[in-house]
């Protein structure tokens, strides 16, 4: 999968994609990364590429033109998405990072300041994605959230796809708990079942304790699980 970031700091995007189990997709061939600045497009000698808003306020808005030209610039493949990232967005969950797989290309676009001019919507005409009801300075963070979580639903990001087919939320349910060694640690053991080599009783285990954890830690999460389960 290709993501094209359209970004005032590509260094933000850079520096997180060439470390870690990014880098390693990188290299592998799983996505590729490009980041495209809209201040190399602007007209403005000085660079600008945001200006006062029409009706007065606080704060500056991104200008339209460095953006949508941006935006024409990069090379559309046949299944492509632009997308914003934007508080006034959709919640970005399992279920969406899921369909974005879909695609072969998603462009983002990362605002700061007090956000886009409207035009560049009406334009572009993106989905609107975001993190949460809160705003963050930029959006490099939501986009690279994003990267991520896609990232790892691809084959051949982390090391077992399955790794990525039993994360929290995965199956409508937090994750289970995980142990490594030593056995015990200041008198904190880990579960006998989990030593036993009987994988049908762990399996069991497991769903368990993602049912325990699930209603425990977002009961709002367990009854639409039960809901969902009840309607099938």
């Amino acid at each position: 999968m290709r993501f094209d970031v359209l970004t005032l700091f590509p260094e933000v995007i850079e520096s997180y994609c060439n470390v870690s189990i990014m880098k390693r997709a990188r290299d592998n061939g799983v996505i590729s990364i490009n980041t495209v600045n809209p201040r190399n497009f602007t007209l403005d000698k000085h660079k600008k590429v945001d200006d006062t808003p029409f009706g007065g306020g606080a704060g500056m808005v991104l200008m339209p033109q460095p953006y949508v030209d941006a935006y024409d610039s990069v090379e559309k493949l046949d299944s492509y998405l632009p997308v914003m990232l934007s508080p006034q967005g959709e919640p970005l969950n399992e279920s969406l990072v899921l369909e974005l797989t879909n695609y072969n290309q998603i462009i983002l676009l990362c605002g700061h300041y007090e956000g886009f001019d409207e035009r560049i919507r009406e334009i572009i005409k993106p989905r609107e994605i975001s993190l949460g009801d809160f705003v963050l300075t930029g959006g490099e963070l939501p986009a690279l959230c994003l990267i991520d979580a896609v990232s790892r639903k691809l084959d051949g990001t982390l090391g077992k796809l399955e790794s990525a087919m039993e994360d929290s939320f995965s199956n409508g349910l937090l994750e289970y708990p995980h142990y490594t060694k030593p056995r015990d640690f200041r008198g904190y053991k880990v579960p006998e079942v989990l030593l036993n080599g009987n994988h049908k009783e762990i399996g069991e285990y497991r769903f368990q304790e993602q049912l325990n954890r699930t209603k425990r830690k977002r009961p709002d999460l367990y009854e639409k699980y039960l809901e969902n389960k009840d309607n099938k």
